[in-house]
């Protein structure tokens, strides 16, 4: 049964259409006002979503509910979502592709939606908007009014209502507010990444020329961005994907994972079950994480100097500590992981690297300049293209009424792949099961965004240790018997 929408919840969604329209109307309206009609707008779409929100959720009983999923045509893949895919999608290809359709001008003065923007990003950063500012601003505030509407929705799970803080709490401050602050305070300084929150892979260009440099140059803060950095790859990182599982970061802190989580709420039951789905999802995220691996070792290795240039820090002695690396990992596979991982993981996994560890001796050997024979600005250009843009805007958020809401961490991202494989061998994470509790409902497996079959795990009894489990936890917030439970327990009987 379709539910009818009140007269407060048409209104709710009239204002916060009109706010954005107001937003959108700069394509071809230059404001003189651009303070006030920003505030506007930004006040009429908050009041709309929250007052929407408002409406659904507290006007009936406490409790979850997904009435009318599939009958609605925005989330059951019918014309309305059809359309929001493609707005979504295009919007994506103009910021990515063609700024200048946003008004963007790298040349000088912008105008049109970027330039629509300027005194917001003149208050925080002191500079002009850029089509990244805009992008910032209005991913920031979807995660913001959307997240509120799941906290509305969730609020009677403290674990929800925790997580959703939190991403709001990581997207709003670390990745918005203080680098764009930091931005200001520090205008003498070369630009540099400062994300507080992102790190390698996810961060793919953390090790490239430009970027390392500036860091190096940056004075206190690029140094303190260059060692948090580090920190977090190796150290922080594996020891909270060891306490949490990869739910730390991919429920908790990930920008992207928020998106999915706040905006892309109402479009989870669209991801795949099946299991040739998840057969191609192995295998294209392990991929995705193999090519950024050889492009950072490619890139670093045309950074360095080689044997006669003096420097401290060779080609020959990077060489030695990659292959030092992968014998490590090898071997991490064959003591730890033979029992837990499929066969034909174990197989490939030791088989690239073996590739990787005699490509590298032999040109190490000889000093080429390039590895693996490939110029490393074709590679981290394809990658960025391909990978960065293509795969993680255009198509990991265009196509969340299509797809699902997780179509980037499910198949592309390459720090969800590390944090899976520490998370499959090494974490104390799991979700546990009681089978004789089910009743065979499909809510979990319906409403899982990462397209695992929660249900069958239940009637099987089996605990959840699945590598691509991000520990949202909606699976065992909608189970109507408790047949769920995330635990950080011992690692032993995991299984």
């Amino acid at each position: 049964m379709v539910n009818k929408k009140s007269l407060s919840q048409n209104t709710a969604l009239l204002l916060g259409f009109l706010g954005l329209l107001l937003w959108s109307s700069s394509f071809w309206i230059e404001y003189q006002n651009k303070t006030l009609m920003l505030s506007i707008g930004f006040l009429m779409m908050s009041i709309g979503v929250i007052g929407y929100s408002y409406s659904l959720y507290f006007t009936s009983l406490a409790g979850i509910r997904n009435n009318g999923v599939w009958f609605s045509s925005l989330v059951s893949r019918s014309i309305w979502g059809w359309l929001l895919g493609l707005v979504l999608t295009g919007f994506y290809v103009l910021l990515y592709f063609y700024p200048e359709f946003l008004g963007y001008n790298e040349a000088g003065k912008s105008s049109g939606l970027v330039a629509f923007f300027d005194p917001l990003s003149v208050l925080l950063n002191g500079k002009p908007a850029t089509q990244w500012f805009l992008y910032g601003t209005v991913y920031t505030l979807a995660i913001i009014l959307f997240g509120i509407k799941f906290i509305f929705k969730y609020r009677n799970n403290r674990y929800q209502v925790f997580r959703t803080i939190s991403v709001i709490f990581f997207q709003l401050g670390f990745a918005f507010l203080i680098p764009e602050i930091l931005s200001k305070l520090n205008q003498d300084l070369p630009y540099f990444s400062k994300d507080l929150k992102n790190m390698w892979p996810l961060n793919y260009y953390f090790f490239e020329d430009w970027h390392f440099n500036n860091m190096l140059n940056g004075g206190n803060l690029g140094l303190f961005i260059l060692i948090f950095g580090l920190l977090m790859m190796f150290v922080i990182s594996p020891i909270l994907t060891y306490f949490f599982g990869k739910r730390w970061y991919c429920s908790w802190v990930c920008g992207c994972g928020g998106l999915a989580e706040t905006a892309g709420d109402p479009f989870r039951q669209l991801s795949s079950k099946k299991i040739s789905v998840w057969k191609f999802e192995r295998w294209m995220i392990h991929v995705v994480l193999v090519f950024i691996f050889i492009t950072t070792i490619a890139v670093i290795w045309t950074y360095l100097g080689s044997e006669t240039s003096g420097e401290t820090l060779t080609r020959k002695y990077f060489a030695n500590v990659i292959i030092g690396f992968l014998i490590l990992l090898i071997l991490v596979i064959l003591v730890w992981g033979r029992k837990e991982l499929n066969k034909d993981a174990v197989n490939t996994i030791i088989s690239i690297a073996t590739i990787l560890i005699f490509v590298i001796i032999w040109q190490s050997k000889w000093n080429q300049e390039n590895l693996m024979f490939v110029d490393s600005y074709s590679l981290r250009k394809w990658y960025g293209f391909g990978v960065g843009a293509a795969f993680s805007g255009v198509l990991g958020v265009g196509f969340y009424p299509i797809l699902g809401s997780r179509v980037w961490c499910r198949f592309g991202c390459p720090m969800a792949a590390i944090l899976g494989l520490q998370q499959r061998l090494l974490s104390r994470f799991r979700i546990t099961t009681n089978g004789g509790q089910c009743i065979s409902c499909g809510n979990c497996s319906s409403y899982c965004e990462m397209g695992i079959d929660v249900r069958s795990y239940a009637q099987n009894e089996e605990n959840i240790v699945r590598s691509s489990c991000v520990g949202c936890g909606i699976c065992a917030t909608v189970c109507p018997r408790g047949v769920l439970k995330l635990e950080n327990v011992s690692s032993k009987n995991r299984y």
